[in-house]
């Protein structure tokens, strides 16, 4: 089931970041017409956010190896963006 607007606007907002280079990632993935997520994607996204910048950003720079099956979709997707 997709996303209702209301969970989609909390997590963009929630995807500002104090990092230059993850500001430009999530720009870009949220930019129109924006991505189309459903409810687990949603969760990933938010456990995601809830990271560290620096360690969002290993994550998506691939400096680190994501050990959480669960994100991957989300992940390719960011770095897709």
């Amino acid at each position: 089931m997709p996303l209702d607007g209301r969970e989609r606007e909390r997590l963009r907002w929630r995807s500002r970041r104090g990092l230059l280079e993850l500001d430009l990632v999530l720009q870009r993935f949220w930019s129109p017409p924006g991505p189309d997520l459903d409810e687990a994607q949603g969760r990933a996204l938010a456990r995601l956010l809830a990271m560290p910048d620096n360690d969002l950003l290993d994550l998506v720079m691939d400096r680190v190896p994501n050990a959480d099956p669960a994100l991957e979709q989300v992940l390719v997707r960011l770095k897709a963006a």
